[in-house]
């Protein structure tokens, strides 16, 4: 049975998820904990629930969801999986927090570079790789069909969509990815995004103004 539990994390309010096993392995999607409070809190719940993180996923490489980076490198040896389009992004990490005002210590270097259509594996449980560029230019999702949830960073957010004018940011490219390959899945998979609340595929396909029905009409 795959088990979920979620922290808000840093000035950004970022989307922090472990997906965990009866078993006791973890993955960590997106470490966004940013200092001694946050790291203490993520701490603490994998010892509590006795895990062992095995996996450490980023959706993409902007500040607020790879500040854990390194303390999850630090503390249960892993090495961050992420698309090789954001490579970049994840080596400004230090210079792009001190430019919000971020204390941020390096990312440890990807031990596994993602591609679209991989498979990553927790114990029996399989995540499926699905490149969405748009919002950052390796911005990926990780779907699992068993289950039907879509972990998607900040690709698509209830009724709105992630910011597409920073540094490798796209609208139309943001826009096809989500119509071809988010909105290709079944209406019910729930979507646990990068910020905010979880949403539907279904609810979005009907009710984003950005790029649902509503936007079609325009």
């Amino acid at each position: 049975m795959l088990h979920q539990k979620s922290f808000v994390f840093n000035v950004f309010s970022e989307n922090t998820y472990i997906l965990y096993l009866e078993s006791g392995e973890a993955a960590i999607i997106d470490p966004g904990n940013s200092d001694a409070s946050e790291n203490r809190k993520l701490a603490d719940f994998i010892k509590s629930n006795e895990l062992k993180p095995v996996l450490l996923l980023n959706t993409h490489a902007h500040i607020d969801h790879v500040l854990g980076n390194d303390f999850v490198h630090q503390n249960y040896g892993l090495l961050p999986q992420l698309h090789h389009a954001d490579l970049q992004l994840l080596d400004a990490l230090v210079y792009s927090a001190g430019f919000y005002g971020v204390n941020a210590t390096a990312s440890p270097k990807p031990g596994v570079i993602l591609e679209d259509g991989n498979i990553v594996k927790l114990g029996e449980e399989e995540l499926n790789v699905i490149f969405a560029p748009g919002h950052s230019p390796g911005s990926v999702c990780f779907y699992s069909e068993k289950h039907k949830i879509l972990w998607g960073g900040d690709v698509l957010f209830r009724e709105s969509i992630g910011r597409t004018d920073l540094p490798g940011g796209n609208f139309d490219t943001l826009s096809h990815y989500i119509h071809t390959k988010l909105f290709t899945l079944p209406d019910d998979v729930t979507v646990y995004s990068g910020h905010g609340v979880p949403t539907t595929i279904g609810h979005e396909k009907k009710y984003n103004p950005f790029v649902g029905e509503i936007a079609e009409k325009m």
